[in-house]
């Protein structure tokens, strides 16, 4: 079953977390913000309302699909920070465009990480050939690329795909 690790309760956040709601997958869904999570949200989701994301981070099972999608560009870093100090997550998807990746590419390099470990981040996220930005488009299309991940995975084993990941 995928462990999934969602941080951000923004409009996106919402309605991934409506569609992960009805898959097999256990989801962590972490920000700070307490207010913004539903007061009553899928049986396979679990809040956590937390300042201190780093600590979801390093506990998470190897395995995890991390998704990042918070309100603030340097949370977002540090979570990609931390996230890629790790090896064994099945999935890191951060939000996000083309041009944020270059950024964050060339400040995590700075920061000591390797160049070839960094298509191990998927920026944009969500499968390809779905441009609408709404927030239900996106929660589909991150869903899909989530459910696609696992597959590969379950035909190919979990070692093999993080070799495809990096060198695709």
């Amino acid at each position: 079953m995928m462990h999934v690790v969602l941080f951000g309760a923004g409009h996106v956040g919402h309605a991934l977390v409506k569609v992960l709601g009805t898959l097999p997958c256990v989801v962590q869904w972490v920000d700070a913000r307490d207010e913004l999570f539903p007061d009553e949200v899928p049986a396979n989701v679990q809040i956590e309302a937390t300042d201190l994301p780093d600590a979801i981070v390093d506990e998470a099972p190897a395995g995890t699909y991390f998704i990042v999608m918070t309100h603030d560009h340097s949370l977002d870093f540090s979570l990609t920070q931390r996230i890629m100090r790790r090896d064994d997550f099945a999935y890191f998807g951060l939000i996000g465009s083309k041009t944020k990746r270059v950024k964050f590419e060339r400040r995590l390099m700075e920061r000591g990480v390797a160049a070839e470990r960094l298509p191990e981040i998927t920026c944009p996220i969500g499968v390809e050939g779905i441009v609408d930005k709404a927030p239900w488009s996106i929660g589909m299309a991150v869903a899909a690329q989530l459910l696609r991940v696992r597959e590969m995975g379950v035909r190919v084993g979990p070692e093999a795909l993080r070799r495809i990941r990096v060198t695709a």
